[in-house]
């Protein structure tokens, strides 16, 4: 975990996930005693569900009902729509606002979801991202933070979604719906905060495999992106696939592997 870490334009400690970047990682900020004594608001959102290169990371952001004006004044919105400058200069302003305000996010690495979507009992991407939306809530839960209600952007049938959350936590009034990081500020937040962490985790990769691995000519990560389908190509290795910062279950993975690597008998 890392509690301590500092929160700036320009710097955010990653070492405890690059040490180990084959599964998940947590990174926390320090959580206001207000969020302890108080009616709180909860959002979840993620950022990196749809390439095919690096992690997802799931983030959730928690205040006060109080103080949850505050967030307008700062200027939170979608992630997705926002420059990387733009979003970098909001999570600053929200680690700024430390007396009313704290984040965390999951890290779910390429690797773990490759194996959990591969291995006998498969797990869907749907379930992975519910789990870590879950673990995040439990982990507010757990500091003390007086959850009240909580907003979360959907994956999947929002209906469905939305049951089982309750089910998971029958005290809180939970909200899922589509588009949410545009709808309710404290999802916005969440949404910066797993945006802002995947950029770094990309920028900063760590190859076990390769320490020279041309990332600089990997594309969007998208497989309808040209660069990335002519990076993916470049890197099989006929033997053992795929870097871990690729994630072997994607169609365009999938075709690659069955035209390029070796085939067993």
């Amino acid at each position: 975990m890392a509690d301590e870490d500092k929160c700036s334009h320009t710097e955010l400690d990653l070492a405890g996930f690059h040490s180990d970047n084959s599964a998940k990682y947590r990174f926390e900020w320090p959580i206001p005693e207000v969020t302890k004594n108080e009616p709180c608001c909860l959002g979840i959102d993620e950022a990196g569900r749809g390439p095919v290169l690096g992690p997802m990371v799931y983030g959730t952001a928690f205040c006060p009902l109080s103080m949850s004006k505050r967030l307008k004044d700062i200027g939170f919105a979608d992630s997705k729509t926002l420059k990387e400058e733009q979003r970098e200069a909001l999570l600053t302003a929200m680690c700024e606002q430390s007396d009313m305000i704290s984040w965390a996010t999951e890290i779910i690495s390429p690797n773990y979801i490759s194996t959990q979507m591969l291995k006998r009992t498969k797990c869907s991407l749907n379930v992975i991202s519910h789990t870590a939306a879950i673990a995040l809530i439990q982990y507010a839960i757990d500091q003390g933070v007086q959850v009240a209600q909580v907003f979360v952007d959907t994956v999947g049938p929002a209906e469905k979604y939305q049951a089982l959350l309750s089910s998971k936590f029958p005290d809180i009034q939970i909200t899922v719906s589509a588009k949410a990081d545009a709808k309710f500020p404290i999802v916005s937040a969440a949404s910066i905060g797993a945006k802002v962490v995947r950029d770094r985790v990309l920028k900063s990769w760590k190859y076990i495999e390769n320490p020279t691995f041309p990332t600089d000519k990997c594309g969007s990560g998208y497989t309808s992106d040209p660069n990335t389908k002519a990076w993916l190509a470049s890197c099989v290795q006929p033997i053992f696939g795929f870097t871990q910062f690729i994630r072997f279950n994607w169609s365009a993975t999938d075709n690659l592997l069955d035209g390029k690597a070796a085939h067993v008998s």
